[in-house]
């Protein structure tokens, strides 16, 4: 008897608030979080980025690639929009992964942040009310 063959696996879509940039990633993330940071606040404009990360070879840009706005080093940061600013994905870890910045997506993906990181430089004007564990710094 033979054995199926794998299920293709799930592929999420994600743009721009604008539309001139869209991506696919697989829905195959490997850990996600809520981030506290002072950077993840100023370039989300919110009180923390909820994101999930992935092998960057899983990520592909589909549309807009060329008018990616980049802002930082080539294996160190974020993806934006050009056009309309919307933050899209972090390149992180010496450029191996990149943070996908959930809001961004139009599928639901597999995973749901467990954990907040940076929570010692967090807005102090924002609460955390929910009971995932908080972390200083990155997790452990």
């Amino acid at each position: 008897m033979a054995s199926a063959a794998p299920a293709p696996e799930r592929r999420l879509k994600g743009r721009c608030y604008c539309g001139q940039a869209r991506f696919e990633v697989a829905d195959a993330f490997r850990y996600a979080a809520n981030c506290h940071c002072a950077q993840c606040r100023r370039t989300t404009g919110s009180a923390f980025k909820p994101f999930a990360g992935i092998e960057r070879a899983k990520l592909a840009v589909t549309a807009g690639a060329d008018a990616l706005l980049i802002v930082g080093e080539a294996d160190n940061h974020n993806a934006h929009c050009s056009r309309c600013g919307s933050l899209l994905f972090s390149v992180v870890r010496d450029g191996a992964y990149v943070h996908v910045a959930l809001g961004t997506l139009d599928d639901a993906p597999g995973i749901r942040p467990d954990h907040h990181i940076f929570v010692g430089s967090k807005a102090p004007w924002y609460e955390i009310t929910d009971d995932l564990p908080q972390f200083e710094g990155h997790a452990n």
